[in-house]
């Protein structure tokens, strides 16, 4: 059962996947997929994707 004071950190936690797939997506990555290992790994997931670099895009 969720108590008051866990229900700011669920919320911000699901807000921080929101971002991540949002930067996924920008970075030519899969929005989904980033957006459930943030809800796993939160702020490592933030983290992880800021250091990664933009995939190109496909020649063909």
């Amino acid at each position: 059962m969720m108590t008051g004071a866990s229900a700011p950190w669920f919320a911000g936690w699901g807000t921080l996947a929101l971002v991540n797939a949002g930067l996924a997506q920008g970075k030519n990555r899969s929005g989904l997929l980033w957006f459930l290992l943030s809800l796993v790994l939160g702020p490592i997931a933030t983290l992880a994707l800021v250091l990664m670099p933009k995939v190109r895009a496909k020649l063909f």
